[in-house]
């Protein structure tokens, strides 16, 4: 059994699933710059024994495709890192055969400071200099991604699941019932998964693609909700593979349908008295709202590098798919990159419709939020509101990831608030990324110039 002054550290929700049984494993995990889950799996007893355990710098310097982005650091010697548990973290890993809980940890060099390019230290980052003025931002993310049929073979499209109903998932079904029920048995048990780690879910609904859900989270806390995406990414999909499917949260994973998004909504209230600054007393939108949307408009190009991270992730800004490619705002307008939704003044709030599912969530919202920080310090005014069809307008956004990173670089004002290091280590994995891409030919390149060219 695992000592009394262990279980006394964990929040409700593991104490609740061990119920006093005998904790099997313990996975101490982090998040790379892709957002995978990183670190060690140990039995329960020895994960009570230990207060930390050690982990390579080098898993921050690692490509999507396994490569290693060796020269950032300063002589590749791989220092070990210091892990020790968040243990508000701990919670179930429910699709487990025996008692495993999972926890994120906290990141250290060996001076006992933050590892300034871990993407939970970044975020962690810009929380702090909106505290440090009294700030508290306030975020509510949303999740699409889709449940398609398994693909073993990388040469081979990928196709919609296969439904109860012995047919493929229809597209163009968004908000249909029927088109949920289709895979009604995967969604029962992230929401079964989800009841088991204390995730809260605020609604589950079909988006325009085939097999293409769209899960909203509740708002709070943005290193505790970038915590819970985390952790939704892995359990979506365990719950896709125990019914045959798999989930992906590639930006475009399929040609002709939409991409996926991460939409992120903004609030921001004043630590001392929880009031929405974006509101005054009477209701009416702030100079500091504005100001928000603003820093927003004048940023935002320079993290589309975060929140479209792979060259995939452009595939998605194309017009007419749903994906805003502009940098234009607009109160209840989806066509516009930011949009003011409908609330009341205390819940008034900037939604981020460009970043992509497949970026890592920490950083996806530390860039959103960096962006809005730098509007609030600066106080410029944004462009006047869109009030058209912005699908139209000139779009002000990246459309490769070369360009992408090429404006991260020159945004000093981004790069303080993220973290001069972070950018330094971030952009030059993202380059090998990128040079790796370029040494492979399509099929499309095949088809088309082979012969014709």
């Amino acid at each position: 059994m695992i000592p009394a002054d262990f279980t006394a550290n964990l929040p409700e929700i593991a104490r609740t699933y061990l119920d006093g049984r005998t904790l099997d494993e313990v996975e101490c995990i982090v998040s790379d710059l892709a957002g995978v889950a990183r670190g060690k799996a140990m039995p329960g007893a020895k994960f009570a024994r230990q207060s930390h355990f050690y982990l390579p710098n080098s898993i921050f310097f690692q490509t999507i495709t396994g490569d290693w982005a060796d020269e950032v650091a300063g002589g590749f010697t791989e220092p070990d890192m210091i892990l020790t548990p968040d243990w508000d973290t701990a919670i179930p890993a429910p699709w487990t055969a025996d008692r495993t809980l999972q926890v994120i940890h906290n990141i250290d060099d060996q001076a006992g400071d933050p590892v300034p390019f871990a993407p939970r230290n970044v975020l962690k980052r810009v929380v702090d200099l909106y505290n440090a003025r009294g700030w508290q931002p306030i975020v509510a993310p949303e999740m699409e991604f889709y449940l398609v049929a398994p693909n073993t073979d990388p040469a081979r499209e990928i196709e919609p699941p296969m439904g109860r109903s012995g047919r493929r998932a229809a597209a163009r079904q968004a908000y249909s019932m029927s088109a949920v029920d289709e895979y009604g048995q995967v969604i029962d048990d992230i929401y079964d998964f989800a009841d088991a780690m204390g995730l809260e879910i605020d609604g589950i609904l079909q988006e325009g693609g085939a097999g293409q859900i769209e899960l909203n989270l509740r708002h709070g806390d943005p290193v505790r909700l970038a915590d819970e995406m985390f952790y939704f990414k892995r359990m979506i999909r365990e719950a896709a593979l125990k019914h045959g499917m798999y989930a992906t949260f590639m930006a475009k994973p399929i040609a002709g349908e939409p991409g996926s998004a991460m939409h992120v909504h903004h609030s921001v209230t004043d630590t001392t008295t929880g009031a929405n600054i974006f509101s005054d007393a009477d209701g009416q939108e702030t100079p500091d709202f504005l100001h928000f949307i603003g820093g927003m408009q004048r940023n935002l190009p320079a993290v589309i590098a975060l929140l479209a991270p792979y060259v995939n992730s452009y595939r998605r800004y194309v017009p007419d798919f749903a994906a805003p490619i502009n940098l234009e705002w607009g109160r209840d307008n989806r066509t516009t990159g930011l949009r003011v939704p409908v609330s009341e003044a205390a819940s008034r709030r900037v939604e981020n419709r460009l970043p992509g599912m497949d970026c890592n969530p920490y950083l996806g919202i530390a860039a959103s939020l960096a962006c809005g920080y730098l509007g609030l310090i600066e106080g410029k005014e944004p462009s006047a509101e869109f009030t058209g069809d912005a699908y139209a307008s000139e779009s002000g956004v990246p459309r490769g990831l070369g360009d992408a990173l090429g404006l991260l670089e020159a945004n000093q004002g981004v790069q303080q608030v993220l973290g001069e290091e972070f950018c330094r280590v971030y952009s030059a994995v993202k380059q090998l990324e990128y040079n790796e891409f370029l040494h492979v030919i399509s099929p499309w390149e095949r088809e088309h110039l082979l012969l014709n060219v």
